[in-house]
């Protein structure tokens, strides 16, 4: 593997010269010297943290010219291991505001957008991975935007708990901080709400917080309450893992809220008896009890969202 790398970063001095190639040059001898600066606090979801095969604190001084070298050639090559290498190098550099903003003005946004309709996992990983760190800005987002549909249909087609079904889950997770684009999410609900009953701790944690987003928009609050998932309840426990239960608690806590400000009334006639609004805003038994058991809950925050339940 080390031998092909060195071949592809070799390949790609000779397109655009070694000097605009350096970045991957020290991705391909494994370089990690000194510490990689601390990005600020971001969006919801956080940046990707810098990748074990990205280039260490030198990718600030990545300048445009490099940059726009590296988007040409992510342009002119078909090698997937090229791709991947120049995708994690931008998504690295991205995590700095002076180098989001070169990238967009270099189109580069819309070339490794591009990179999402690829047949190939891992440089669509790469890519969305690329794209999250690049959402941090809000024109970015503005541009990154076009392909929320894009990230959507990766997110249910990619093998469950994968690392590509994460990178898009964290994508969606910060272009939906504001509710500007949330009605782009709408068609995806059903398998978020299925990823919720069926992933892993981490994948839970992940749609949760795009579903936390969602829920603080009233507009998004009828398609929400009428996707089904049977399983939601299982969520509300006190053996849960906290970071699921509070976010659980808080999709729960915005929903009845927005429920109680429609107009004053519940329109329960829309609603199956298996969707969310059955078992989280009607009478519900079950749903009752459960919140009454994380009462006593030992974490601060949980019973504040249990509370904020049960007055509204």
């Amino acid at each position: 593997m080390g031998e092909r790398r060195g071949a592809a970063v070799r390949a790609a001095a000779v397109l655009l010269g070694a000097g605009a190639c350096y970045c991957l040059w020290r991705l391909a001898a494994g370089g990690r010297r000194g510490q990689r600066q601390r990005p600020g606090a971001g969006a919801r979801a956080g940046r990707v943290p810098p990748s074990d095969n990205g280039p260490p604190a030198s990718t600030h001084g990545v300048d445009a010219d490099a940059l726009q070298k590296l988007i040409h050639l992510l342009q002119a090559t078909d090698d997937p291991l090229i791709q991947e290498q120049v995708l994690i190098t931008l998504s690295n550099s991205a995590a700095f505001s002076v180098n989001q903003d070169i990238i967009r003005n270099l189109d580069g946004l819309s070339i490794i957008g591009g990179m999402l309709s690829d047949c190939i996992p891992k440089v669509k990983e790469k890519a969305l991975n690329a794209l999250n760190n690049l959402s941090m800005n809000i024109k970015n987002q503005e541009e990154i935007q076009v392909f929320i549909t894009q990230v959507c249909r990766n997110v249910e087609s990619a093998p469950l708990n994968s690392d590509l079904q994460l990178a898009g889950l964290r994508l969606l997770t910060n272009m939906s901080v504001t509710s500007d684009y949330h009605h782009k999410m709408i068609n995806s609900i059903p398998c978020f709400l299925h990823l919720l009953s069926e992933g892993t701790e981490r994948t839970q944690i992940q749609v949760l917080k795009v579903l936390v987003n969602l829920s603080a928009n009233p507009a998004m609050t009828r398609h929400l309450l009428s996707a089904q998932v049977p399983s939601l309840l299982l969520l509300f426990d006190n053996c849960i893992n906290r970071e699921i239960l509070l976010r659980a608690l808080t999709f729960a806590a915005n929903l009845k809220k927005n429920v109680n400000n429609e107009d004053g009334t519940r329109i329960q006639d829309q609603y199956s008896e298996d969707s969310v609004f059955f078992t989280l805003c009607r009478d519900s038994t079950r749903f009752a009890q459960k919140l009454a058991s994380l009462l006593h809950h030992p974490d601060t925050e949980v019973k504040e969202q249990v509370v904020r339940i049960l007055t509204q």
